[in-house]
């Protein structure tokens, strides 16, 4: 990857589809709720390699959330009126607000990264060799002569 990075749609575009929004490589979500720690294509570490980066990306699954709370209950209300359902609701809102966070989980990871992209453009600690947890670093061969 180039130190110059595309226009912030298509960096927000390429988060939305689950894509490394710096080169748009896949895959970076190994499971629904695990992403890759560097992108397979450029390398670059998906948490910034700062502690807590991740809480921004669940700030912005809250407001993801709570829109989609507030759209259901006003559609609910603009449907039922005058003889709205208040338990129906109710539970409704609990569905809403228990289902939503699970189900955009990792389109809100790779948004915020995107968002922060846009922000912050990556440096060169970013695009550093990318290491993934649990697969062992390459060891150098060694010299079989050397063993005594």
């Amino acid at each position: 990857m180039g130190t110059a990075l595309p226009p912030a749609r298509t960096i927000l575009a390429r988060g939305l589809r689950l894509r490394c929004p710096a080169c748009g490589g896949h895959p970076i979500v190994l499971r629904w709720f695990r992403l890759c720690s560097s992108c397979p294509s450029c390398g670059l570490h998906l948490d910034r390699d700062e502690p807590g980066y991740w809480l921004g990306s669940y700030t912005v699954n809250l407001f993801a959330t709570e829109g989609a709370f507030v759209t259901y209950f006003v559609a609910a209300l603009v449907v039922t009126w005058p003889t709205v359902p208040w338990t129906l609701v109710l539970w409704g809102g609990v569905a809403v607000g228990l289902v939503i966070p699970f189900l955009i989980f990792p389109f809100t990871k790779t948004l915020y990264l995107a968002i922060d992209l846009c922000l912050r453009p990556p440096g060169p600690p970013d695009l550093a060799t990318p290491v993934e947890r649990g697969i062992p670093k390459p060891v150098a061969p060694t010299d079989p002569r050397r063993t005594r």
